[in-house]
């Protein structure tokens, strides 16, 4: 079925992007999502297109360019105007008249705008004036891992954004990009507790339809367990709202060989369907080595589509809860703590950083403590090294909380070296490598 159809045939009026992956729900269908922008308004749509007729149930990506993002509105406007070559759309500097006549004749087809910045208003304001829904990220998750913002100010600018949203938007779609930080080497409890957290901090600034992210990362039973938690907290804390879970192909060192790609991308989606996850978000054989094409994103969301449908047949959903691997009452504990500072969630994560309660594991933003180190235990899962003053332990066997550089780059690299080494025997990616650095590692970093 093509991103243009819904559960009752095609469509002409536009979906709301909630209520288009809602309809996929309904209809037993995993939503495929590609990262994707481009600059001039004719690739932009072209981009759309393919996504919208590819062998998938898919939603579009309108990804911003980092002029936008940064706010830096006079450069992006003057590449716009000298025709320079963008690294994504510049919605604002387009205008809104631009934007509506690139969503023309699309139909049905939902469509995101994916950003990254720590001041988003601009940003909403637009794509909101295009006649457009959704967006993501949050004002810790795009504000730590990207610039020099004070997370204070991140607060204040999203604070504006979803009432500005949800003010103008009835239909308005908002995903925390809170399971994602940093990509890597951040222990699944964080990921969920920072997800639940940005959820109830858009809630409570009038948001009634949101995704709560998770990205996969180094072990598939591990993984399993915490997207699991995340449903868990989220049915527990937003059960009053609309909601629905995000996946993300790994988003670390990416396999280098297309049957190393390949494999890991099929793995998260029968991630997705093992954990009941409604949206994926895809990544290409190409990651490694160049930016994709139009067609690496086509391939890999048909691709991932196809993993996607055989395990379904498979029976891979109806399979028990996966074991909770200790990650639902870490996440439950850090989301308790943060939430005891303050009945504000805002100042509640301000506060909360500024104490070490919460920590991002090898962020180095100024707000952030960065006393915690995650690591991988022998079993290729990722544990606590040190947990600074977060109110969670170290696995047992943590030594003195350092790592050797080599260490570090090795853990990086584990996905990459598990999935395109052809010497091993593996399924998916929680089989041990030869170089896994094990959690009880005492030299310096």
């Amino acid at each position: 079925m093509s991103g243009l159809e819904t559960a009752t045939g095609p469509a002409t009026l536009p979906l709301s992007f909630g209520g288009a992956v809602s309809a996929a729900s309904r209809a037993g269908e995993l939503v495929v999502q590609p990262r994707m922008g481009f600059g001039a308004p004719s690739a932009m749509r072209s981009g759309l297109e393919a996504v919208r007729h590819a062998r998938a149930r898919t939603v579009g990506t309108l990804t911003v360019d980092s002029y936008t993002r940064v706010g830096d509105l006079a450069a992006a406007r003057r590449a716009v105007r000298r025709g320079q070559e963008l690294n994504g759309y510049p919605i604002v500097a387009h205008g809104p008249r631009t934007t509506r006549e690139l969503r023309q004749g699309l139909g049905s087809f939902a469509v995101q705008v994916r950003h990254g910045s720590a001041r988003p208003l601009g940003i909403v304001s637009a794509l909101l004036d295009a006649g457009l829904d959704a967006t993501e990220g949050g004002p810790v998750s795009y504000c730590l891992p990207y610039g020099r913002t004070p997370l204070r100010e991140s607060v204040e600018a999203w604070a504006r954004s979803c009432e500005l949203l949800a003010e103008r938007s009835a239909t308005a779609h908002l995903e925390t990009f809170g399971g994602c930080m940093l990509g890597q080497l951040c222990p699944p409890s964080l990921l969920v507790a920072l997800s639940v957290l940005e959820g109830l901090f858009f809630r409570q600034h009038g948001l009634r339809d949101i995704s709560l992210s998770y990205a996969q990362q180094t072990d598939f039973a591990q993984d399993a367990a915490a997207v699991a938690a995340l449903r868990r907290l989220s049915d527990e804390y937003l059960g009053d709202i609309r909601r629905h879970i995000v996946l993300y192909t790994y988003m670390g060192v990416f396999p280098r060989t297309e049957p190393g790609a390949l494999a890991l991308l099929r793995d998260s989606a029968r991630l997705a369907v093992r954990t009941g996850a409604e949206r994926l978000l895809v990544k290409t054989t190409a990651e490694a080595y160049r930016i994709p094409t139009v067609r690496d994103n086509v391939r890999a969301l048909e691709e991932a589509a196809r993993a996607a449908r055989q395990a379904r047949a498979e029976g891979l959903h109806l399979l028990g809860p996966a074991p909770d691997d200790g990650v639902l009452d870490e996440a439950r504990t850090l989301v308790e703590a943060v939430l005891e500072l303050d009945p504000d969630v805002g100042r509640a994560l301000t506060e909360a950083f500024a104490r070490g309660y919460l920590d991002v594991p090898y962020c180095l933003h100024a707000d952030n403590a960065q006393r915690a180190r995650g690591c991988l235990d022998a079993d290729g899962r990722l544990r606590w090294l040190s947990a600074g003053a977060m109110p969670v332990r170290p696995s047992a066997g943590a030594g003195h909380g350092r790592l050797h550089a080599d260490d570090l780059l090795g853990m990086l690299s584990h996905v990459q070296t598990v999935y395109d080494s052809e010497a091993l025997d593996w399924t998916h990616v929680g089989t041990t490598a030869p170089e896994l650095i094990s959690c009880d590692s005492r030299s310096a970093l």
